[in-house]
């Protein structure tokens, strides 16, 4: 018996995590009319037992009405006001525990998942999956001719334009300086190919505006598809060597790397084979 009110008592006083405020608010009116309702009890049974061993200096009448005025109104709103303000700060904790977590998982500047990020959700990934590695062309020289502030405005409207091809059936990463990286689950290879030749299409068909004039940016790509059981690690490195291979062949391209890591070249490229 003890042991069941205790895990009663237990449960009641177990905050969890609150959604909004209005999340709070709700379950401490729940929580503080249950315990009014257990202190009243508890208040009637001493009541009753003091006055059993004559030991009450007033009437049990009077005693009861006492009792009853004072308890349930008084622990009601002690319990609400107790319940609410640790209710509050644990939603507030919860709140900004969600936004660091967001924040660490996210690229500033692009506002696309990071490398840490993509790392992990590719790793955790079981599916039949494929990486596309994408790399601004010459981006050194938009920032040496047009300043780093412009550099920074190619990097985010090319992020845009990827989550924007991609959408959320892909996830995309800035995971270096002027280098993006796509991966896929669940989707045919040369579906996914399709979306990065989309992509590169896109981009460079965008307009940078700076200063009297405007220039626009070409990207390079590198596919490769997981292996089972590949991590990150092997799976970029193909992918690489094909970005590699498209930068050689003359960029403004995305060349597919075939199972085996040294069949990358740049005969083999995307936008002819899903032509």
């Amino acid at each position: 018996m003890v042991s069941v009110i205790r895990r009663w008592i237990v449960d009641q006083l177990m905050f969890g995590e609150f959604a909004s405020y209005r999340d709070v608010c709700r379950k401490s009116v729940w929580v503080a009319l249950k315990v009014s309702l257990v202190a009243y009890g508890l208040n009637l049974c001493a009541h009753f037992l003091l006055h059993g061993f004559d030991l009450l200096p007033y009437g049990l009448g009077s005693a009861l009405i006492i009792a009853t005025v004072l308890t349930p109104p008084i622990t009601f709103v002690v319990s609400v006001a107790a319940y609410i303000a640790v209710g509050f700060a644990i939603h507030d904790l919860g709140v900004s525990r969600a936004e660091f977590e967001k924040l660490s998982r996210t690229d500033m500047l692009s506002g696309l998942a990071n490398r840490r990020a993509f790392l992990e959700q590719f790793d955790r990934c079981d599916r039949d999956k494929a990486m596309l590695v994408i790399d601004l062309d010459r981006f050194k020289s938009v920032n040496d001719t047009y300043g780093h502030m412009t550099g920074d405005e190619v990097i985010v409207k090319v992020a845009q334009m990827l989550a924007k091809v991609f959408s959320e059936r892909c996830l995309c990463a800035r995971i270096g300086g002027e280098e993006f990286a796509v991966f896929c689950w669940d989707m045919p290879l040369a579906e996914f190919a399709a979306l990065g030749e989309v992509a590169r299409l896109r981009i460079a068909g965008m307009r940078i505006e700076a200063g009297e004039g405007g220039f626009s940016v070409t990207v390079s790509g590198g596919l490769a598809r997981a292996l089972p059981e590949e991590q990150f690690g092997e799976v970029f490195s193909r992918a690489d060597k094909a970005l590699y291979a498209a930068k050689s062949g003359g960029r403004n391209r995305i060349v597919l790397c075939h199972e085996t890591s040294d069949d990358c070249d740049s005969r083999t490229e995307v936008g002819r084979k899903v032509a």
